[in-house]
């Protein structure tokens, strides 16, 4: 066989792979998700950063279905570190006073958007970063109503659960204004959800019940373990979607992205997400942490109720955020001694 005739098998075979194997996934993610593998490749069209971080804002909302549709049920911020390739995430309590808006923190969003479409995630950054004291680059709301379809899409998530609780009083969506005829506790508008201590194979609708609990009995009825849970549940997820991305099939990875586009509304675009998913793929060892808080920083204030407006809220302990700021600081920033910044 001639060298010349060696030369154009080997060319054939190699263009019936890309046309096969790759074209296929090439096409998706330069026509579906407008991303481009030069400039993913070249980190052109480059992130806001702060100190080698670019902070991400995620809101889970309540949706359209759901009384103060959009009311943020979970504040998480996601902080990576592209200098040495680390991610964390940061649960911010959803019941903070807000001194500027007069109100919660989780209501942001809701001001923002009922201003000016668009204008949630602007009031909801600025809100974030008096607490955390890092600038918020970028946010997504995520639709819970629709977040249970991309759980129940991958399989349902494996859930460890710390601890077994009741909750009675867990509401029910379309009847928040029910009259429960002239019930005076309105029992017609809960039901009663429950989980049980270890691992558990959770489908959509479960995993929401799990997040959005807030009326179990001990420490499972505080917004702290709330925080906790919603922590459990991304991380479920996230480890969901590796193993489902993982099976190379591009026909499922259109029919993802059409249902994550369709329930999350953001202000960063596929081709900035995809300079960080190559960090995070390039580059070793990756790293992962979480960051809750707990009564060491937050107290429930129960003086002067007038100032809050009645609500039960949480403020920082002293009413000075500075305390949250340095632990967040030092945390990100992986210095020594962190912990010794809690307040006790």
């Amino acid at each position: 066989m001639s060298l010349k005739l060696k030369l154009i098998i080997i060319s054939s075979l190699i263009l019936i792979v890309f046309l096969i194997i790759i074209r296929p996934y090439y096409l998706f993610v330069t026509k579906t998700l407008h991303v481009s593998p030069i400039k993913t490749l070249l980190s052109l069209d480059g992130l806001k950063t702060y100190n080698n971080h670019v902070n991400i804002l995620f809101l889970g909302i309540a949706g359209e279905d759901r009384d103060g549709p959009n009311l943020s049920d979970s504040i998480v911020v996601v902080s990576y570190d592209l200098k040495i390739n680390h991610l964390t995430t940061i649960s911010i309590p959803r019941d903070v006073w807000s001194e500027a808006l007069q109100d919660k923190i989780n209501s942001a969003y809701a001001y923002g958007e009922a201003k000016k479409k668009g204008a949630g995630f602007i009031l909801a950054k600025a809100e974030v970063e008096t607490i955390t004291g890092q600038p918020i680059h970028y946010g997504a709301a995520i639709n819970f109503d629709q977040f249970e379809k991309l759980i129940d899409f991958i399989g349902g998530v494996e859930v460890s659960v710390e601890n077994s609780f009741i909750d009675k009083e867990f509401p029910i969506a379309g009847k928040e204004n029910d009259l429960c005829d002239n019930d005076p506790h309105y029992k017609c508008r809960y039901k009663t959800v429950s989980f049980t201590k270890g691992v558990s194979l959770m489908d959509g609708q479960t995993a929401l019940n799990f997040v959005r609990s807030r009326h179990a009995e001990g420490s499972e009825g505080t917004d702290f373990a709330r925080e906790k849970r919603q922590q459990k549940v991304m991380e479920a997820i996230k480890n969901k979607l590796i193993a489902f991305v993982n099976k190379p099939d591009v026909v499922q990875y259109k029919k993802l992205y059409e249902l994550a586009d369709k329930l999350v509304k953001r202000d960063i675009d596929n081709q900035q997400l995809a300079i960080i998913f190559k960090n995070i793929i390039l580059k070793k060892n990756f790293k992962q942490e979480k960051i809750v808080f707990s009564e060491d920083f937050f107290v429930n204030p129960t003086n002067n109720l007038d100032r809050y407006n009645g609500l039960w809220v949480l403020t920082p302990i002293n009413d000075d955020a500075r305390t949250i700021h340095k632990y967040i600081d030092c945390r990100l920033n992986q210095k020594t001694n962190c912990e010794q910044l809690k307040q006790k």
